[in-house]
């Protein structure tokens, strides 16, 4: 025996036996219950564990006990003078809902991830694609321009560029189907389990006790389930580990009555189940209070205990030289020389026994070897046990909470509220002060008698006052101010706002020590405040609470874990495997091969958690400064804000942006190149502009120049033409000169005969004139001309 339990170094005949589990069951009673062989020890481990949460819940819903309160303000216990509302003011309820709704409400999706040989030499084939691609992107894009022939494996519309991309590529894209059939069929048993009611409750018990847990069942009927565990009735070994990964034995207690002890313990007599009855007739139900009437119920102890045992084998070599295995059990010894030609071959896994013991009693219901262990293909010689169990505030075993924090100002609080109930019940109403010798002075003049009772009537009615400040004789008047109020609550209004500040004064402190801001739980708004301001108020209160969310989230992934184990053995073990494939190809038949299968892989889970209103806001703000700045676009900001990993996020932004910028420097580059052909083109169409018009002014020369000699060829022609006619118009003009010359020649001869003859005639004439003027005395006429005759400008000479 080591300590109460017995020693696990003995053989597995003996762990199996039933005295072997007796003895654990009983240890583990002693522990939780104490040396007292009853289990009605109200100063238990489980006991004590079970009033604390219990008052712990209490504070979480406003109903703890009162009678802390009365004793603090009774005298010497007499409560008679005291008439209050003892009801607790429900503060803590309040914190604690706005803790779990909103880690509630934050979702996350269930990765599975292949890292068995297979599944990672799949991956590891397709990424070298890939990057094959990438690298010879500009050879494929060749070869399809050239040949029209694509040497790329993978399509490239979905083709990284960069090994940067590649592995983001790898992380966001890339999923075998094989995962998302295991995705989908932990999603499944999620569902059937209702997980999700499962997880509120386990939340709202780290909030209030600081300790969740869960328990992952297998049965041919239900298949793989998950159950909520109440850590009040949880048992576990002593650990330091807030995960509790270090401990052999855990269990819990439950209060079953005596018709499903029967139903779950078929093998029961009904003289066993009178003993039982006897042993377990009274019981602390929740742990602080006693029941000894209900005889129908008895506290069963369920509990796995983790060993380890030996798996043994025969090793005989065969006429062909191999070894042959055969099993044997860890008492069997070969010879020391080998004689037979056999050896021994051990090796010790863990091993996980499942036990039932009814408490108060050495009555064990159940001890057997658990039949479906939870074991890794990664690592077979581990086993996992059904329990999920995480405590993030635990130190040497004692397990701290949010609630817990708090409840001495929840207490303070309680009794300034009581206080308050005391002052406002002492206050009385304001007063008037009637100074009668004051009004025996005053005369009306009208007759009127001014007595006290008019007086208040004039100052209730009108609120004035008649008064003197002299009196009849001429003195000074002491009452000269004859009605004063009077202030009957001014102390304890001045207690009040005292209170009311202490009030706040502890409702801030326990906001102080929650991390939870006025903008967290909405008490406080500013109405000058933007919508998004409130919001990244209210996400600051997450950083003091993100220890819970880690450990929900721890939880989950645990499950999820033991989950993948327990659909393992559902498809090669359980008789329900066609059942449990048709219900998860229900939602995706494409799947239905691949689930067929998934007991030959092993996955890794993991959780991809939505982002919170901090985290959203500070992606936002990136991709909003790389939009304001153009360095993404639209469509590339929808895809971000798709992704649930903030970091891959981001790492996804800076691939944009850089994507981006090259496409916007390629754009550039094209511009400036597409610029400077439109200079170079518009330069030589210039060029060729300044060309055509040399040409043109060159061919209008020439054509001007041939015009100008075709105009003087034509001239030229024309005057040749003249010439011709002229000279032929002078050659015939001269031939009829000639011809006229001589016949002018001829007539002159003619002429000068004729001449000769008329001379003759004349002179014979005028000599016989002359004779007849000499007769007369008249002058002789002379026909001879002074000058050359010409006829209309034409002369003989010409």
């Amino acid at each position: 025996m080591i300590g109460n339990f017995p020693s696990q170094v003995v053989s597995d005949t003996e762990k199996i036996s039933y005295e072997y589990g007796l003895e654990v069951g009983k240890a583990i009673q002693s522990e939780w219950h104490g040396n007292e062989s009853s289990v009605h020890n109200s100063n238990s481990r489980l006991n004590n564990t079970k009033r604390n949460f219990h008052s712990l819940r209490l504070y979480a819903r406003g109903e703890q006990s009162i009678q802390k309160y009365k004793d603090e303000l009774s005298i010497n216990g007499d409560l008679s003078y005291l008439n209050l509302d003892w009801k607790p003011v429900p503060i803590i309820s309040k914190f604690v809902d706005i803790v779990v709704n909103g880690m509630a409400e934050r979702m996350f999706d269930i990765k599975a991830y292949s890292q068995d040989p297979y599944g990672v030499s799949k991956r590891t084939e397709y990424m070298e694609s890939v990057m094959k691609d990438v690298k010879t992107k500009e050879l494929n894009q060749l070869s399809l321009q050239a040949f029209g022939v694509p040497l790329n494996d993978n399509p490239r519309e979905t083709l990284p560029e960069t090994e940067e991309e590649v592995a983001l590529h790898m992380q966001l894209t890339y999923k075998q189907n094989i995962e998302l059939a295991e995705e989908q069929a932990l999603n499944v048993l999620l569902e059937g389990s209702k997980y999700e009611l499962t997880r509120k409750r386990v939340l709202s018990d780290l909030v209030i006790l600081g300790i969740g847990a869960t328990k992952t069942e297998f049965n041919t009927s239900e298949g793989a389930t998950v159950k909520y565990v109440d850590p009040a009735n949880l048992i576990y070994s002593y650990t330091e580990s807030p995960y509790f990964d270090d401990i052999y034995y855990v269990g819990e207690v439950k209060e079953i009555p005596i018709n499903e002890l029967v139903k779950e313990f078929p093998h029961l007599q009904n003289e066993d189940l009178e003993k039982i009855t006897k042993s377990n007739s009274t019981f602390y139900g929740r742990g602080y209070e006693k029941n000894d009437n209900d005889r129908n119920k008895v506290q069963v102890l369920y509990f796995n205990y983790k060993t380890y045992m030996n798996e043994v084998y025969k090793v005989k070599k065969t006429g062909t030289g191999a070894d042959k295995l055969i099993p044997k059990n860890d008492s069997f010894n070969p010879p020391e020389n080998l004689e037979g030609g056999y050896s021994k071959m051990l090796r010790q896994v863990e091993c996980l026994f499942e036990g039932a013991m009814v408490l108060g009693t050495e009555k064990l219901l159940k001890w057997e070897k658990s039949q479906n262990m939870m074991r890794s293909k990664s690592d077979y010689t581990k086993v996992k046990m059904n329990y999920s169990i995480v405590a993030p505030r635990m130190y040497e075993g004692r397990i701290d909470s949010l609630v817990n924090r708090v409840t001495g100002f929840a207490d303070m609080i309680q009794l300034t509220h009581l206080k308050l109930q005391q002052v406002m019940s002492r206050m009385v109403p304001d007063g008037v002060y009637l100074d009668a010798d004051g009004l025996a002075e005053i005369d009306l003049g009208n007759g009127t008698n001014y007595n006290p009772q008019e007086a208040l009537n004039m100052f209730f009615q009108t609120g004035s006052v008649i008064g003197r400040s002299f009196t009849q004789d001429g003195d000074m008047n002491p009452g000269k101010i004859p009605i004063q109020e009077i202030s009957g609550g001014q102390g304890a209004g001045n207690k009040m706002q005292a209170l009311i500040a202490n009030y706040n004064y502890y409702l801030q402190m326990i906001r102080d020590v929650t991390g939870l801001n006025e903008a967290s739980d909405g008490s406080k708004p500013d109405k000058y405040s933007l919508v998004g301001v409130q919001k990244l108020a209210a996400a600051n209160s997450n950083t003091a609470t993100r220890h819970i969310l880690q450990a929900g989230l721890f939880l989950t992934s645990d499950v999820c874990e033991k989950l993948s184990l327990r659909i393992s053995d559902i498809i090669e073990y359980s008789p329900t495997k066609d059942a449990f494939i048709q219900s998860i190809g229900a939602h995706n038949v494409a799947t239905l091969q691949e689930v067929s299968e998934l007991y030959l892989y092993d996955f890794g889970i993991f959780l991809e958690l939505a982002p919170d209103e901090e985290e959203k806001q500070l992606l936002e703000n990136n991709i909003q400064a790389a939009l304001g700045q153009q360095m993404i676009e639209l469509a590339d900001a929808i895809d971000l804000r798709e992704i649930k990993n903030v970091k891959l996020a981001n790492q996804l932004l800076k691939i944009r942006r850089q994507k981006k910028l090259d496409k916007d420097q390629a754009m550039q580059q094209e511009n400036i190149r597409i610029q400077s052909e439109a200079n170079q083109q518009a330069q030589q169409a210039a060029a060729q502009a300044e060309v055509q018009k040399s040409q043109q002014l060159m061919q209008t020369e020439i054509q001007l120049e041939q015009a100008k000699s075709q105009m003087e060829s034509q001239r030229l022609k024309e005057e040749a033409q003249i010439k011709k006619e002229l000279i032929e118009t002078e050659y015939r003009f001269k031939m009829e000169l000639a011809q006229m010359q001589l016949g002018v020649s001829d007539g002159k001869e003619s002429q000068k005969e004729d001449r000769k003859d008329e001379r003759t005639r004349i002179q014979a004439t005028q000599q016989s004139e002359l004779i007849d003027q000499r007769n007369n005395s008249k002058p002789a006429k002379n026909f001879e001309t002074t000058s050359n005759n010409t006829e209309d400008g034409f002369g003989l000479g010409m």
